[in-house]
């Protein structure tokens, strides 16, 4: 049974292209209801698609992509219209170099929304206690609206990362001076063979450790859940823990000091646990509604301790593949577009040495 009339067309041209699109194009009735209109063109802009030549709306092959569309389209159905979702390999006289810069460009203006508010609260410290509160409050809106356009940002934006990290040194500059304190350094060859403990019925903090621990400390460390320590145990997030909640710290975060750890996909898990564990609005991460909904509905299952820590290492490890290659993608474009000016100023007789 067709639910509804939108066909996928599967276009390949002369062109040599990389890359995979999506297009979708539809009309409405002659006299429909103004408020379908509008409403289509809200779920399109909220999906992050662009407009291209035409008429039609494009967004990157990619099966969320894919689904959004497509409910867009049932939605045309209902109303009496017709939508065409084509699945096309290029489009005559666009690059992908140049169809990726139009999602650059929508999402600039969104990013630059952004910056133009931090800059008057980068320049103006705050003065007492209320201007102080009111500041972090902001901070904390933009990074919501930070996550949602990130979501979005298909082509990893170069701006976006520039913004996001103002934002996060904004946040830092606005924590309380004492909130983090140094924290001693330990090395791993101390804590190969050793038994771990933490609090049964680990939640985001404590299955964060665990993946952590399994993944740069000790690939066969033991882990056990208890709400007491033996003596020659290693405790980790619970009263009196070796490693635990350190000021403004989360025990994944000093973890990760006292490692001496770091990575840019580190840096990502650690905003996500720390957002999720210390309720933090100040730090904002995309995945985080869906991780604490994953989380939540595994406790609601009641799934024993075992069966938590196995499906939350997978689950980490997983969130860490991702934070990482997304970071990764951003270095080389950054390495790519350095390369590129310096290449400019070599071509440029008038230019100064570089």
């Amino acid at each position: 049974t067709k639910l509804y009339n939108i066909y996928c067309i599967f276009c390949n041209t002369r062109y040599n292209s990389l890359m995979q699109w999506l297009m979708l194009t539809y009309s409405l009735p002659t006299s429909p209801n103004s408020s379908l209109r509008v409403s289509l063109w809200r779920r399109l802009k909220r999906t992050g698609a662009v407009s291209v030549p035409g008429g039609s709306y494009l967004l990157p092959a990619r099966d969320s992509c894919r689904e959004a569309f497509q409910w867009l389209a049932q939605e045309v159905y209902q109303a009496q219209g017709e939508a065409l979702l084509l699945h096309v390999s290029a489009i005559e006289g666009l690059s992908d170099g140049a169809l990726v810069e139009l999602f650059h460009d929508v999402r600039r203006k969104d990013y630059a929304e952004i910056a133009a508010q931090l800059t008057p609260l980068e320049q103006e410290p705050a003065a007492d206690q209320l201007i102080l509160e009111a500041a972090r409050e902001t901070v904390s809106r933009l990074r919501r609206r930070h996550a949602e356009i990130a979501r979005i940002d298909y082509f990893d934006t170069p701006e976006g990362q520039q913004v996001a990290g103002r934002l996060g040194r904004l946040a830092q500059a606005l924590m309380p001076s004492a909130s983090r304190g140094k924290i001693p350094s330990v090395t791993t060859v101390a804590y190969q063979g050793r038994r771990w403990v933490t609090r049964p019925r680990p939640h985001i903090d404590r299955i964060a450790c665990v993946w952590l621990i399994r993944r740069f400390v000790d690939p066969a460390a033991a882990v056990r859940y208890a709400d007491v320590a033996a003596p020659d145990e290693v405790a980790f997030d619970m009263p009196g823990a070796t490693f635990g909640h350190q000021g403004s710290r989360c025990s994944f975060e000093t973890m990760l000091a006292a490692f001496d750890l770091a990575d840019p996909g580190l840096h990502a898990l650690a905003e996500l646990v720390h957002a999720l564990d210390l309720s933090d609005e100040q730090v904002e991460r995309p995945e985080g509604a869906g991780v604490e909904a994953i989380l939540r509905g595994w406790l609601q299952l009641g799934l024993n301790d075992a069966e938590l820590e196995g499906h939350g290492v997978a689950l980490f490890e997983g969130l860490y593949t991702s934070m990482l290659a997304q970071a990764e993608r951003l270095m080389k474009r950054r390495t790519v577009a350095e390369e590129a000016q310096v290449e400019e100023l070599y071509d440029d007789p008038t230019a100064p040495n570089p």
